[in-house]
């Protein structure tokens, strides 16, 4: 299901910029802006080739993210946050790989 239909029918605030998602694994979290969360290609993966979405795959639920590079497309989805700043999330850099020194845009 495109994550912009999920957005649509839920009140977000009219100043959120990003969205903030966190995994069930112990560090993985990221953030996306509001763009990136809208894009036509931005999913939440719950099915495979007709099945359910596979364990090994990220399965029951997965957020798809084909335009950033793998480290966005956290496995095992807990909640997303809208939000309109990201100071108040780990060291407010944007995600766990960018706290680790990479990039927090992840785009290609």
């Amino acid at each position: 299901m495109p994550l912009s239909q999920i957005l649509r029918t839920v009140e977000v605030l009219p100043r959120a910029r990003y969205v903030v998602y966190f995994s069930i694994e112990p560090d993985p979290w990221e953030s996306i802006d509001m763009a990136d969360a809208l894009h036509p290609q931005t999913f939440l993966t719950y099915g495979m080739n007709g099945d359910e979405l596979p364990v090994g795959r990220g399965g029951p639920l997965r957020l798809r993210l084909p335009r950033q590079v793998g480290c966005k497309n956290v496995k095992f989805p807990t909640h997303l946050t809208a939000a309109d700043n990201l100071k108040t999330f780990g060291k407010a850099l944007g995600g766990a790989n960018a706290e680790g020194g990479y990039a927090w845009y992840a785009g290609i």
